[in-house]
């Protein structure tokens, strides 16, 4: 291809090889991310940290004294501003000029912001560095999703994305331990406790921007800007094995080309507003999808993981560890919850993102009441004098966060960062997985500037509110999101055609436009060519809609297709 460096791994790699190789690159992003998150836990601590941000002054014991909880959430909280602004820019960039210089981009940004964060000398700075990082973090979290989602199979979509945030969570264990190994370094008084880990995270954003140039673009955002040779020679590569040709590339290059003229048709050019919403989106419904997501990302955070993640050692303190104790516990929890992330590996694809959301509401919940009693009851055994049976009540709720962190790791982690890269229409992919990441912007930055506040004021019954949004989850996943479980992404604009918000409704809606418009995700969805057997012609697309009993007929409605389309409406 003459457009494609002939150094491009894509020349190189085939079919699986290939989509590993992709998927490598984008899981070294997403450890970046999880890095940058589980790094302010530890920093927090540090000695030499909090006294020159100002929030804080040791006591006797050494322990943290904070004296401005508002300051202290604010410098970890201004973090989610600068990603929410970086994520709305890297989902423009992205569908303009695609998915692999906005990676590029994202990753050169956020290296300037770690420089600066690593160099702070006073909370001002802190402040400002972290939210120039944090827009290079939004840019990364806004496209790499999306170019890992439109490289992937429909049948293990789920499972590769899985995959990265496995990495991601490895990410967080990694900056633990780096902290917790820096801690006894001068006995923790040093300037490098803190600033060594905020500098490591250099070293991945470097070896991301270097090495992304060599990997091939999406070929969904080739197809839609027209470079229809380019985008037919990737998909190739990626699921043809060079030997005898099965057609499936093929297909799927139609599917991606039908879809790309229908989203046309049925929606006029849209901008972040629009979007937001539904403006001039019509039968695609893009107000709905951007909704769904933000508020998805925004619950993914309120049950509890931001506040889990970020101030483990503050609810390890309240449960009685001590000191010493605390690195050591948090460092293992952070092993602990990436192993979990190996169960949605395997489970993703087999049941489903709704029943994965499920079974991870339930457990949550529950073992965050529990949790919360027991750090209650070991308090008040403490404050009573009786320290072996405080001991073991706090033994206990700490048992309940490790087994919390990892039903997270196997359920909430993925599936709130897989949806929004999947459910959007391919011209809007980038600006709506954006959104997602603006949901999850303003949980997380809502919730850490909160997080030190509600802790201080209320202790454990933190842990109750947390709870109570995995109930609340429950009826929302339920009634509000479809499934997108083993549909391809051409099949999600007839997912979401349907003018009721139920998910019930759009559900039946899907099934009588599958059935109208075969032509349309026949290809990798179902097997069926969109070519024909002995001459090589594309067979000829009907009047595609996403109305239903729109293509049945050139002339009037049959009574049978007016009862149709006022079922579903």
């Amino acid at each position: 291809m003459e457009k494609i460096s002939r150094f491009n791994v894509v020349h190189r790699l085939r079919k699986r090889n290939l989509l590993i190789a992709i998927n490598s690159v984008a899981a070294l992003s997403i450890f970046f991310f999880g890095y940058d998150q589980g790094m302010m836990a530890g920093v927090n601590t540090a000695v030499e940290y909090y006294t020159r941000m100002g929030f804080a002054h040791p006591d006797e014991n050494g322990e943290p004294i904070i004296t401005d909880s508002l300051l202290q959430g604010g410098i970890v909280s201004v973090y989610y501003l600068g990603t929410l602004v970086g994520a709305l820019f890297g989902g423009w960039f992205g569908d303009k000029f695609g998915r692999i210089k906005s990676i590029a981009l994202g990753a050169a940004w956020a290296v300037f912001g770690a420089t600066l964060q690593c160099a702070a000398m006073n909370h001002s700075w802190m402040i400002c560095a972290r939210l120039i990082n944090g827009f290079g973090t939004g840019i990364l979290n806004a496209i790499v999703p999306v170019w890992a989602t439109e490289t992937a199979e429909h049948t293990s979509r789920g499972q590769f994305v899985a995959i990265e945030f496995t990495l991601n969570i490895f990410g967080v264990a990694v900056a633990y331990w780096i902290e917790y190994g820096c801690s006894f370094y001068q006995n923790g008084e040093s300037a490098f406790v803190w600033r060594f880990p905020i500098a490591f995270q250099i070293v991945p954003l470097l070896f991301l921007f270097g090495i992304v140039w060599f990997f091939p673009e999406s070929p969904r955002w080739l197809c839609k800007v027209g470079r229809e040779d380019e985008s037919r020679y990737v998909l190739e590569r990626l699921r043809e094995d060079g030997v005898q040709s099965t057609g499936k590339a093929e297909a799927e290059f139609q599917d991606v080309r039908n879809i790309v003229e229908l989203e046309r048709k049925n929606a006029k050019s849209q901008n972040y507003l629009y979007m937001l919403s539904g403006y001039k989106s019509g039968k695609l419904h893009i107000g709905r999808r951007v909704q769904l997501v933000i508020w998805l990302q925004i619950m993914q955070e309120w049950i509890g993981i931001a506040g889990v993640t970020i101030y483990s050692p503050t609810i390890f303190r309240i449960a009685g560890l001590e000191k010493d104790t605390i690195g050591w516990v948090a460092g293992l929890n952070q092993i602990t919850y990436t192993l979990s992330t190996l169960v949605c590996v395997f489970t993703l694809d087999r049941i489903g993102r709704r029943w994965t959301l499920y079974w991870g509401s339930v457990v949550q919940g529950i073992v965050l009441f529990i949790a919360g009693g027991l750090i209650r009851v070991g308090t008040d055994a403490r404050d009573a004098g009786n320290i072996n049976r405080a001991n073991n009540f706090g033994g206990g709720a700490v048992a309940m966060i490790f087994l919390f962190t990892m039903t997270f790791g196997a359920t909430w982690l993925t599936v709130p960062w897989l949806y929004p890269a999947e459910i959007f229409p391919l011209e809007v992919r980038a600006r709506g997985n954006a959104w997602g990441v603006v949901g999850w912007s303003i949980g997380n930055g809502w919730l850490t500037l909160l997080c030190p506040v509600m802790f201080e004021a209320i202790n454990e019954k933190t842990l109750y509110i947390f709870a109570a949004c995995n109930v609340i989850t429950i009826p929302m996943v339920y009634c509000l999101y479809p499934e997108s479980n083993q549909r391809t992404l051409e099949e999600m604009n007839l997912l979401f055609a349907a003018d009721s918000i139920w998910n019930w409704d759009a559900e039946k809606n899907y099934k009588l436009l599958v059935e109208q418009n075969p032509e349309l995700v026949q290809a990798a969805g179902r097997g069926v060519s969109v070519v024909d057997a002995e001459g090589g012609i594309r067979k000829q697309s009907r009047n595609m809609s996403l109305d239903v009993g729109a293509t049945k007929g050139a002339g009037s409605e049959s009574d049978d297709e007016k009862v149709a389309t006022k079922h579903v409406a």
